[in-house]
This record gives C-alpha cells, structure tokens and sequence, in this order.
C-alpha cells in the first residue's frame, strides 16, 4: 500500500481539496444565513466560527497556486499568469456584482441598519455595480448599505480583494523566493496572527471587508498572510500521506471545527483567539495535508468531489445578495428560526441553483471563450 507520496512524483488534480472548497463554501451560505438569528451576538451564532471558511480557502489558493505554477515560471511569463488568474477569478466577481445589484432594493431593513436603500438612486447604485466589476474598493462616498463594506452590492468580494493581491505578490515576489525564506515568513505571520487573536477586544479574527478603517484593512492583511504562505510552503515541500476515507474524514473536522461555540465568553475572550489561532496554524494545515494525500474511491464520490469544486466559488461569490434579502425579510418582520426556518432553507437551495446555473451558463462558456481568445 501507497504510504507516501511526492508532488514532484506527478501531478495529481486533488479532487478531495476541490470537495473541501464545496464543504466551506456551503457552511459560508449557512453561517450567513443563521446570523441574523443571533441578534448580533456571536455567542448566539449556531455556525459559530463559519467566518474561519475565508482563512480556509486562502490556505487552499496559497496550495493550490504553488502546485499549479511554480514550475512553470521558466515557461511562462507575468503577463500570461495574470490572465489566466483574471479569467479564472473576474466573470464569477461580475455576476455576483449584477446578482447583488438586482437584489438591492429588496433588502430595505431599518433594523439592520439598511433603512437608506430605499433612497439610494439608481445612478449611484450601478455606478458600485460598475466598479464592483473591476474588484476596486470603494470608500465611504459609495457606501449605498451602511455597513462600511468595499464592495456593498456583495459583501464577499473583500476576500477576492485579497485573492487578488496574494496572487500579485506570488507573481512578483513569492515564486522566487527559497523554501527557507518562505518558512521564515510563514513563523512571521503566524506571529502576527497569534498576537492580533489574542489581544485585540473582540476575540476573534472577524474582519478585512472596509478600506475606511485601517484596523480592518489590517486584519484582512494578518488573514490573507499565514494562510497562503503556509499554502505555498506546504506544496513546495510535497510530502504527503496516504489516509483512508479522506474526503469523509477532512469534512466532518471542517464542520466540527465551524460549529463549535464561541469560547471564554465575555471575561475570558483571549480563549476564543487561541481557539482560532489552532484552527488557522494547526488545523487548516493539517487537513490541508490529509486532503491532498487522500484518495476519492469510486465514481460516486467523484462527482460529489466535483460537483462541490465546481460550485464552490460560484457559491460564494454569489449567494450573500440572496442572504441579505432573507435577512431583511426576517429583520421586518421579527421572525424566529422556528418561524422562518423553511425559508432559510430555501435560501440555501436557491443560493445553489444560482451558483450552478451562473456557472454552467455564465462562467463556463465564458471561460472557455476567454481561454482560446487569449491563452
């Protein structure tokens, strides 16, 4: 039996990271679609660290990027990694921009603090649509929601802002540096991480999603830094395990690790840090590692594995503008999850049936066009 294996050996599509995104993604649309239900408090939301799914998938991209082009940059110039980054990452970031802006007026909600959509004119809010477009953050001049979000029409964006800039630095920097240099960074930015979680007042890693303040522009930076790093040194060094029933395994740790409650309460917040400090440094890493050593068995599983990877970005890019108008809906009428709970799971099928039809008549094609007209 296979007890090692090494990225250099071959070069494998890991089905199992692809499932992984599909599992994180849909415990994304489920976090936001149950945190209305808390009232604003944390130690009330039944996914409670769902959020940690953002740290994840930079884990997964830092990986996936090394394995996908650091070999490849004898051969390959910046120019054509950015496009291939561009056409991969921007139909998907258009769409959700379209979805959020056909969506807006129906998310008016005085509770949450949305009661100004309704006078927002239609020129201002396509012009965020526009520039939701291109991924540039805007300020406080455009902030059409309230909620100080770069990109109001869809929340989500912030993380692609990131993607983007983790992949800008890849091109320039991180591809030329040595696996030592590269695990130097990673302790350093896990030392940022270590002491942001611990010591700033909230307890936890939240944030990144506003350019007005340079605490969360901060934040999303110590998010982005670890993670992809880590990535990166992980599919450099290539040493991974066999496991049996990986994907299975890999996902319940996701769940179990999303799901469990926030920590330390109200006197002991540092706990909740340090829980998310093992999730980001020890845990993410580990099954990261379990999931690319794994192996999925049988045709069944797959099409689970690819049908997961495939709507797993689509998913998230899209599926907050559909979240925000049950959010509404739930904020004006004062709903209960036992009341709205049929509702809540229509969101989340409906957030699928968008990704999947987004992606195999929009995305796709698209793709496919971009790629033979420019690659």
């Amino acid at each position: 039996m296979q007890t090692k294996l090494t990225l250099k050996d071959s070069k494998p599509h890991y089905e199992i990271l692809d499932g992984l995104r599909g599992v994180a993604a849909l415990l994304v649309v489920l976090f936001h679609v149950l945190e209305v239900h808390s009232g604003g408090d944390h130690a009330q939301q039944m996914i409670n660290h769902g959020y940690l799914a953002v740290d994840f998938f930079f884990i997964l991209s830092g990986f996936v990027v090394g394995y996908a082009y650091d070999d490849r940059w004898g051969k390959m110039t910046l120019k054509a990694f950015f496009k291939r980054r561009i056409i991969r990452l921007q139909p998907m970031i258009i769409i959700g921009s379209i979805i959020g802006a056909i969506l807006f007026y129906y998310q008016y909600s005085p509770g949450l603090g949305w009661a100004g959509i309704a006078d927002v004119p239609l020129w201002k809010m396509l012009l965020v649509m526009v520039i939701g477009f291109t991924l540039i953050p805007v300020g406080k001049g455009l902030d059409i929601r309230g909620w100080h979000e770069m990109h109001p029409l869809n929340g989500p964006a912030w993380s692609l802002f990131f993607e983007y800039v983790a992949n800008i630095l890849y091109a320039l920097v991180l591809h030329k540096l040595s696996k030592r240099v590269l695990a130097l960074l990673v302790c350093i930015a896990a030392g940022f991480t270590i002491q942001y979680a611990l010591t700033n007042p909230n307890g936890d890693i939240i944030g990144g999603w506003s350019i007005d303040d340079a605490l969360q522009m901060k934040i999303g930076f110590i998010r982005l830094a670890f993670p992809f790093l880590m990535g990166l040194l992980m599919a450099r060094i290539g040493k991974l395990r066999y496991t049996k029933h990986a994907f299975l395994v890999t996902s319940l740790l996701l769940v179990a690790l999303f799901s469990v409650p926030r920590l330390g309460g109200t006197e002991q917040i540092w706990l909740n840090g340090l829980y998310e400090c093992f999730c980001i440094l020890i845990m993410f890493p580990f099954i990261v590692w379990l999931g690319a050593g794994g192996e999925v068995k049988g045709k069944k599983g797959s099409l689970v594995c690819k049908f997961l990877g495939d709507i797993s970005y689509p998913i998230y890019i899209t599926h907050f503008p559909i979240a925000y108008v049950y959010m509404a809906w739930v904020t004006n009428n004062n709903m209960t999850l036992a009341e709205s709970w049929p509702f809540a799971l229509l969101v989340v099928v409906s957030a699928i049936l968008v990704a999947y039809l987004s992606m195999k008549l929009y995305d796709i094609p698209l793709r496919k066009w971009l790629r033979k007209k420019y690659l």
